[in-house]
């Protein structure tokens, strides 16, 4: 029964992870990464796409995403999709690739950045103490329909909430990690 309710809960607190890094792989870092403009949605015939499963996107330099269109045709949708997103970026094109030179950051922007992240961490920590009180809750109601004696029932509120809180450390980990790999010029 309590292997149950941890291993739920882990499942549960792990894809909250994976969407926080899911997220901050998504920010720019001064260095150019794929990560940056894959999950880009391109307006598509009609339907939104994403970046990834219309071009190759590569990196020739530390500075400097290619992206090379399966169909050179859907150039102008490509650079309408980054010039619209929130990457601040230019598009240049030369008929059959798209070249995004990354600029260094600024130290305004690595501070708006690290704000960012910070704030993205802390929706995290939030979604992890949701799963956290939703499984406490189920674990009350089991103790109501008799299911659970009082003593296994704190007995595995005591695991959910140390579970918890290594999925909370996880989150600061990655979070700081992000933070430097923003604030390094």
């Amino acid at each position: 029964m309590m292997d149950d309710v941890s291993a739920t809960v882990k499942s549960r607190m792990s894809k909250a992870i994976d969407a926080l890094r899911s997220d901050l792989m998504g920010i720019r870092t001064g260095r150019a990464s794929p990560a940056l403009v894959e999950r880009l949605s391109v307006d598509y015939y009609g339907q939104p796409t994403p970046l990834q499963q219309l071009a190759s996107i590569s990196i020739p330099d530390a500075q400097t995403i290619s992206i090379r269109p399966y169909t050179p045709s859907d150039i102008p949708a490509i650079e309408k999709a980054i010039a619209t997103s929130e990457l601040g970026l230019n598009p240049n094109s030369d008929g059959q690739q798209i070249r995004l030179n990354i600029p260094a950051l600024t130290e305004d922007r690595r501070h708006e950045l690290s704000r960012h992240v910070k704030a993205r961490s802390e929706e995290a920590r939030v979604a992890i103490r949701n799963i956290r009180r939703d499984e406490i809750k189920d674990l009350q109601d089991m103790e109501r329909e008799n299911l659970l004696s009082e003593d296994e029932l704190h007995r595995a509120q005591d695991q959910v909430q140390d579970v918890t809180n290594q999925f909370v450390k996880q989150v600061d980990t990655i979070s700081d990690e992000k933070e430097q790999e923003i604030m390094t010029v």
